[in-house]
């Protein structure tokens, strides 16, 4: 996925739902770095957060921003005892 097709966010959707094995490996690596208050509160983590977690992981900030900015949104959906341990 080197660029999106369109700013409608259809492959951002479509990258959430269906990653690829390196998308996905670099969202492990991103996960394994951070710490347990910020998996807690993913769902409310800064740009800031987001872009020094991404470095720190060596993983590209923007696909690790989807998957924060997807988190989140699906956060404001779902019932909070629902995702409790989703990121633990």
């Amino acid at each position: 996925r080197n660029q999106f097709k369109d700013i409608k966010g259809g492959s951002e959707l479509a990258m959430l739902v269906a990653p690829s094995a390196e998308e996905l490996e670099q969202l492990k690596k991103a996960v394994a770095i951070m710490t347990p208050a910020e998996k807690q509160n993913a769902d409310s983590l800064t740009d800031e957060q987001t872009q020094r977690i991404a470095e720190d992981a060596k993983i590209d900030p923007a696909n690790f921003a989807i998957f924060i900015n997807g988190y989140a949104l699906c956060c404001k959906r779902v019932s909070p005892s629902i995702l409790g341990s989703e990121l633990r």
